[in-house]
């Protein structure tokens, strides 16, 4: 009865994911390419290889961001993508860029223009930004990109993800540590995946998701790197609209929210609220350290053999545990 109850809150949840796939963002359609100009080439080029382009939405992510204001009547707006800039061409625009502005954090912008500076050795792309018509400004796009990030939800997760995510896991890790500490010093026996597991499958299948999932997600940045940096830049949650190997990652994002909260359900069942809570704790302390050792270890090559050994040990636990 119980693995019913599990089974079929799987499928609900399974269906409500795929209502949430439709939210996808198909990104700028581009027209026929035989139609195009130069300078609409050019963005196209600039786009795929930096991932936005005019138009585009950031959020500011830093304490602060520098802007330098243009001098108009030194140097008249570019147009579009390129305004080559050549040291000793008086018919050529100069760029001299004077009086700075601030922007704070959470303050929003938008891409008004690219520039190229070939004169420039720190960073040869500038990009001017604006967040309204009378606040706007120019900066190198080196310097952009470290104070900002897309003004995407789930991309902002991503980031706040990737920065946090070794502070958080492993001060919980020592939090559940010190509780399951004391309670097997009060009481024996206490329950938890791997060693002195319940009677279900779930909590395992989460852990070795987690962990196959860190495996995916480090092999895609080692091996696709652009390929990630585009799906920062344009991200969705459905599977089907994404490359194969994208694609395959967000599917196990999603099956480890299933399985969550198909263990869940059948944690609750299978102990006593009190124990169920410690149980779960403990379960997503695992699986922390399962994801930062993988996601870690996989840049190494290190990951996966010992994602291969980590299979056999938990299925191995599993059948173990089954039988007695």
């Amino acid at each position: 009865m119980s693995m019913r109850r599990s089974l079929n809150l799987s499928l609900v949840a399974w269906l409500i994911s795929l209502m949430l796939v439709s939210c996808y963002n198909q990104g700028p359609i581009t027209p026929d390419a035989w139609n195009l100009t130069e300078q609409q080439l050019d963005s196209i080029s600039f786009y795929t290889t930096h991932h936005y382009t005019q138009g585009y939405n950031f959020v500011v992510s830093k304490d602060s961001l520098v802007i330098l204001e243009q001098q108009n009547e030194m140097m008249p707006v570019p147009d579009i993508l390129t305004a080559e800039i050549m040291a000793g061409d008086e018919t050529m625009p100069m760029l001299s860029l004077v009086d700075s502005l601030t922007l704070r954090r959470h303050e929003r912008l938008v891409v008004a223009d690219i520039c190229t500076v070939p004169t420039d050795s720190v960073d040869s792309v500038w990009v001017k930004v604006a967040r309204d018509q009378l606040t706007q400004g120019w900066l190198r796009e080196s310097d952009l990109l470290k104070a900002v990030s897309p003004d995407d939800s789930i991309s902002q997760f991503i980031d706040f993800f990737s920065d946090a995510h070794l502070l958080i896991f492993l001060g919980f890790c020592v939090i559940v540590g010190g509780a399951y500490g004391l309670r097997r010093l009060m009481r024996k026996g206490a329950k938890i995946v791997h060693f002195n597991d319940i009677a279900s499958f779930y909590p395992t299948l989460l852990c070795l998701l987690v962990a196959s999932s860190a495996v995916l997600y480090s092999s895609i940045q080692l091996f696709s790197p652009e390929s990630w940096r585009h799906f920062y830049y344009h991200p969705s949650l459905n599977p089907y609209a994404l490359p194969w190997h994208l694609g395959l990652f967000v599917t196990s994002v999603w099956a480890i929210v299933i399985v969550a909260i198909a263990t869940i359900d059948d944690v609750r069942h299978h102990l006593p609220f009190g124990q169920a809570i410690l149980y779960l704790g403990g379960l997503a302390a695992v699986c922390a350290v399962d994801y930062v050792v993988y996601s870690v270890t996989t840049l190494y090559y290190i990951g996966y053999p010992l994602l291969i050994a980590y299979y056999v040990f938990a299925i191995y636990r599993l059948s173990l545990q089954k039988s007695l």
